[in-house]
């Protein structure tokens, strides 16, 4: 592995990182405002950030010095998180240091798999490393064999059941997937989906993880609301 990589993902060892998006149409999808919720969180104590489109990368790297794992979403159905090497690729020159791609075993387009965006990335940008969004144990294990620096449990609860690898939306953490993957793959593991609540955090970090990636529970105040409005008499 190239040094700066290999220092890259080490320097996040036992760190918390922070997702900041909004979703289209909500009144926070605004570049500046991405920025201003980074630089918060940031103060905060997050070590790096998770961050969506290009615009948003770029407003963030200006704004920050930590590391910007970044993505793409295009569409909203399939394989759509960074689905082909151009979205891995513009995703670093806008400023990220790692790339987030879907990886799992679904078909995607132009005929390129999620191996194919890892050694782009490793062959024109060596010093960036890739997460791998996974949904099963099988995705973790395809994406350590192609190369990825980080294997994540993004999508995790999150694939149709159409998909055959998909595996039931938990509550909080998926502590079962969580627990096999640390025993099945090598490569460092991230933990993200569903920590809602310190104490949620403080049970993924019982598990051999690398580093754990918190989105909704800080960022995202109209869900957060919802969660309290329901709780009223």
């Amino acid at each position: 592995m190239n040094e700066a990589r290999k220092q890259l993902v080490a320097g996040l060892k036992s760190k918390l990182v922070v997702s900041c998006q909004a979703y289209p149409g909500e009144p926070m999808r605004r570049a500046d405002i991405t920025a201003a919720v980074a630089q918060s969180v940031v103060a905060g104590g997050a070590s790096a950030v998770r961050v969506q489109g290009l615009a948003d990368i770029i407003a963030v790297r200006q704004a920050v010095e930590v590391p910007i794992i970044g993505l793409i979403k295009a569409g909203h159905d399939g394989v759509y998180i960074t689905p082909s090497v151009a979205h891995a690729k513009a995703c670093i020159e806008a400023g990220a240091d790692i790339v987030a791609v879907d990886a799992t075993l679904r078909e995607r387009g132009a005929g390129e798999t999620f191996a194919d965006a890892v050694a782009a990335i490793h062959d024109c940008f060596p010093q960036s490393a890739v997460m791998a969004d996974c949904a099963s144990l099988e995705d973790a294990k395809a994406a350590e064999d192609a190369g990825a620096d980080l294997i994540g449990t993004t999508l995790a609860g999150y694939t149709p059941d159409s998909y055959a690898y998909s595996r039931p939306a938990t509550e909080g953490p998926d502590l079962r997937f969580i627990e096999a993957l640390c025993l099945t793959v090598k490569a460092p593991v991230v933990v993200e989906g569903r920590i809602h609540s310190p104490e949620d955090l403080r049970q993924v970090y019982e598990f051999p993880i690398h580093f754990a990636c918190v989105g909704t529970a800080i960022t995202h105040p109209q869900r957060i609301t919802g969660w309290y409005t329901k709780m009223l008499p």
